[in-house]
């Protein structure tokens, strides 16, 4: 499948309610753990975990029935335990989260492959540079596309030089307006005209490049500029997640 439906299936928008009465909104998206027998998990920023303090939050689950018909299904997942303790894994250094996680059988088929995310190898080979578009999906002000819960598709252009290595430059930057309730989402490249480097024929490039961080704020002005976190980070997050889960995957599951 392309990556543009396979991702915005694989979408979906996270909320909790606060205390205070303030909703919590992030953007999370389905990804199969590497080597771990079909296992998924559910990849956002970190920041948007840590806000939600209260035991279960919303993920806002869709259906096609046999009709063709799409319908959304909000239900209740577990991210802390009793004690208020998190369920997910975090990213030592990154703003990357990732929790195990049961999703209903008909969502399990629509989570995007590990190999999907890019890490630096593939950026080179694809000559990544400033001025190339990337696509991103996400939840603006918790907003969605329809009522049936599908992500917004957003598209800018990568800001910033140079984007390898991660290690060295753990972030690049879009040219496009970031709000609350984006938080999380990814942030992918889909050309299917694309020269590799070095290669005399075309081929596609479709690979996500990223998690959507926040945005960039000077003395409280929004610049419209997004910070995207390399895709390497996430890999290295979901990868230490197997780590952690071993033989007993202890998945997050519905209420």
């Amino acid at each position: 499948m392309d990556l543009n439906m396979a991702l915005m299936r694989a979408t979906f928008k996270l909320d909790q309610r606060q205390d205070d009465g303030v909703t919590t909104v992030g953007t999370g998206w389905l990804v199969r753990l590497p080597e771990s027998d079909g296992h998924l998990a559910l990849v956002t920023a970190g920041h948007v975990l840590d806000r939600m303090k209260q035991e279960q939050a919303s993920i806002h689950w869709r259906r096609v029935d046999a009709d063709g018909r799409w319908h959304r299904e909000p239900a209740p997942i577990r991210i802390r335990d009793g004690v208020g303790t998190p369920l997910w894994h975090r990213h030592v250094d990154r703003d990357i989260a990732a929790i195990a996680i049961d999703p209903p059988s008909h969502v399990h088929d629509w989570a995007i492959a590990f190999d999907q995310l890019a890490d630096d190898a593939a950026l080179e080979a694809f000559d990544v540079q400033p001025g190339d578009e990337m696509l991103a999906l996400g939840y603006p002000r918790g907003l969605s596309a329809n009522e049936i819960g599908f992500p917004i598709l957003r598209a800018g252009r990568v800001a910033s030089y140079p984007l390898w290595p991660s290690a060295d430059f753990p972030t690049f930057l879009m040219d496009f307006a970031v709000f609350a309730g984006n938080s999380g989402g990814p942030v992918y490249m889909s050309d299917r005209a694309r020269k590799r480097v070095g290669a005399r024929d075309f081929h596609e490039a479709q690979f996500v490049a990223g998690l959507l961080a926040q945005q960039v704020v000077l003395t409280d002005e929004r610049l419209e500029i997004g910070i995207v976190l390399h895709a390497a980070f996430i890999r290295q997050c979901l990868l230490g997640l197997a780590a952690k889960l071993g033989d007993q995957p202890g998945r997050s599951s519905l209420a």
